[in-house]
């Protein structure tokens, strides 16, 4: 440091003053102006691209926002179908019940009344039977009552003492 006191010139920093303030002021005309203009470019696009990437991320919130929201509409919309669906398909088993206890009723009600017919006839089938039967013992009887002579005089005898005293 010492050296460079003990070797200065004047004139020279005089000239090297003039050129530093020749070349400040040439730098300020022809470039300090188009680096500030980049400068300012750059910084604006910088400015410019947050504001995009904001508006971005509230588009994107925004666009969640109704996501969330359709999606909710559509859960509930699937859980409506499905209670319509369960409905439906309840409804459908009470039809099919009532239908099959309607017919089994119908089923019920034509076996009784074939069972009733059924026993109506029978029950004619065993009167003329019987009533056959009473007619071949009444038969066998009077056979074995009227085959003896004395026996047919006191039957006529008997049944005449009947009719007098009925009509009397």
């Amino acid at each position: 440091m010492e050296k460079l006191l003990e070797e200065f010139s004047l004139g020279l920093f005089f000239w090297q003053a003039l050129l530093f303030v020749l070349l400040v002021l040439l730098l300020k005309k022809f470039a300090w102006k188009p680096i500030l203009d980049s400068v300012n470019d750059r910084e604006e696009g910088i400015k410019n691209a947050l504001d995009s990437a904001e508006k971005a991320k509230l588009e994107m919130e925004n666009l969640q926002a109704d996501n969330q929201k359709l999606l909710k509409e559509a859960r509930a919309e699937r859980e409506t179908m499905l209670k319509e669906a369960r409905d439906i398909k309840n409804k459908m088993i009470e039809d099919a019940k009532g239908e099959a206890q309607e017919q089994a009723n119908k089923l019920i009600q034509q076996a009784q009344a074939a069972i009733e017919s059924e026993k109506k006839a029978a029950m004619a089938e065993l009167k003329n039977h019987v009533a056959g039967l009473s007619l071949d013992i009444a038969e066998k009887v009077v056979r074995n009552e009227l085959s003896n002579k004395d026996k047919q005089l006191q039957l006529v005898e008997t049944m005449l003492g009947e009719k007098s005293l009925t009509e009397a």
